[in-house]
């Protein structure tokens, strides 16, 4: 939206000022990244008619940026996951994730989930999704090889190994690198184009078109530069992505993820539009504080055997978290100072941490007084380390004993403080405040009618750094998104 507009996403065009309706469809969605493809795809099958509108050229969003690994399992596992050797249950699954969200976990959305996730895998397969039937072993960010299935969060990791039967959920589609999000929604793209859905690009949602009464009945779109009404007899679905590109708004929800963060994760319609579109007719907000946020410091895996202390030369967490779970707690230190210390036989250049080294040293003295840390309390934190790591203990955070070995001189110290140069990316996790349907909500949780979002427009499954997994957000976008579509179809038809 221009600075010159005077329609304003957080003020709905009412509908008795509507005097002609230029577009006209069963289901409007806004947003052509993972969630709106398949909202689209599902509400067509169900029989809708559809119209896409995506403020950019082509398709692909937030999704398409990603490495599209996608969080699926449960219900005795998916092909891949049998293939490798496990028999997932959807239980230790939704025990898992109830876990990991902690006391922000939205139980019945994380059921629903869970429930259908293993559906979900063979839906995305029925549409072209390729998953080869094989495991990446390495504790890594993401699968370099081709190879599907790994371990992306803390489910070996205390506490999470004792409360859910620990499993690989993590699904990568079979490519080389980094490339899935292209793949993926290349996939979903031509899946979009096979069925009569209409897609405007360049088109930029404006605001909602909603009644007396609050329901929604349409929206208004840019295209060609002229305003257009677009009726949406069944209902509009928000899938914008969320709010990382929006300083304004990150200042006002979310100021710990600016402050701390230094790479906004995320493509530039990551604005917030779809969120103050809803709130212009009366939509909850929900965790509009939580992020995602992470300090990449593995690959080399070898760097877990290091320990990370604070500026009190203490100790924090265990070392074999998610690396998002790390950050998460990194930025709750007093003092703001975050240091790695290994030992010189496990250092080996960070893939993606971009963190200095601060200091080194042949004792811990030497490189207390680098780093300006006490010396002391440093020794006490490193031989009450080591003595344990010996005997493959970790009384204090539990690290798993495969992570576990007394450090040994010289000693290095990679300076992982926010501000001084380590990677500290981040993308939003809060949204609209929605039901396991897709229908979004008031603050009285009353439904919206004729409202849907999903994707990072809304506040899903993954709501806290401290409990993410990779593939997570994906997963909830393309799922979620699949509800919304099929919600927002049934809508307004009558029996039969």
């Amino acid at each position: 939206m221009s600075e010159n507009s005077e329609t304003l996403a957080t003020r709905p065009r009412r509908l008795e000022q509507i005097e002609r309706w230029d577009i006209d469809t069963d289901v409007a969605i806004v947003g052509f990244g993972g969630a709106g493809a398949c909202a689209a795809i599902e509400a067509s099958d169900a029989g809708a008619v559809v119209c896409i509108f995506e403020s950019a050229s082509a398709s692909g969003g937030s999704t398409a940026l990603s490495s599209a690994e996608i969080y699926m399992g449960g219900s005795g596992g998916t092909r891949v996951q049998n293939a490798c050797g496990y028999r997932d249950t959807t239980e230790a699954m939704f025990d898992f994730l109830m876990a990991a969200q902690g006391e922000l976990a939205d139980e019945a959305r994380i059921r629903a989930y869970c429930e259908g996730s293993l559906g979900h895998f063979d839906w995305l397969v029925s549409l072209g999704a390729k998953y080869k039937d094989s495991e990446y072993r390495q504790r890594a960010i993401m699968a370099t090889t081709d190879d599907c299935l790994l371990y992306t969060g803390n489910e070996k990791a205390w506490p999470f190994r004792e409360l859910a039967a620990p499993c690989p959920r993590g699904h990568n589609l079979q490519v080389e690198g980094d490339h899935g999000g292209p793949m993926l929604m290349g996939v979903l793209t031509a899946n979009v184009e096979r069925r009569p859905i209409r897609v405007e690009y360049d088109a930029r949602a404006l605001t909602l078109i909603a009644d007396a009464d609050g329901a929604v009945h349409g929206l208004v779109a840019r295209i060609d530069g002229q305003e257009r009404n677009v009726r949406a007899r069944r209902g509009v679905i928000l899938c914008a992505g969320g709010f990382a590109m929006n300083r304004a708004m990150l200042a006002t929800h979310a100021p710990r993820l600016l402050a701390s963060g230094n790479i906004p994760i995320g493509n530039p319609g990551d604005t917030g539009a779809g969120i103050r579109m809803g709130q212009g007719v009366g939509a909850a907000l929900l965790h509009m504080s939580e992020g995602f946020i992470t300090l990449p410091f593995y690959p080399p895996a070898s760097l877990t055997y290091g320990i990370f202390v604070n500026a009190q030369a203490q100790r924090f967490i265990n070392e074999d978290v998610y690396h998002a779970r790390l950050a998460h707690h990194a930025l709750r230190q007093l003092g703001r100072a975050i240091f790695l210390i290994v030992s010189h036989d496990d250092y080996q250049r960070p893939a993606f941490l971009n963190a200095p080294v601060a200091g080194t040293g042949e004792t811990i003295e030497e490189l207390a007084a680098e780093i300006g840390l006490d010396p002391a309390m440093l020794r006490h934190t490193v031989d009450y380390y080591n003595a344990h790591a010996a005997r493959g203990e970790d009384p204090l955070f539990h690290k798993s004993p495969e992570w576990l070995k007394p450090l040994a001189p010289p000693y290095a110290a990679l300076d992982c403080t926010p501000g001084h140069g380590a990677l500290y990316p981040y993308f939003t996790l809060g949204g609209l405040d929605t039901l396991p349907t897709g229908e979004v909500l008031t603050l009285d949780k009353r439904p919206i009618p004729g409202l849907y979002a999903a994707g990072r427009t809304a506040c899903g499954v993954p709501r806290t750094a401290a409990g993410y997994a990779s593939g997570m957000s994906v997963g909830d976008a393309t799922f979620f998104g699949r509800v919304a579509g099929r919600s927002a179809a049934r809508r307004g038809r009558g029996p039969g």
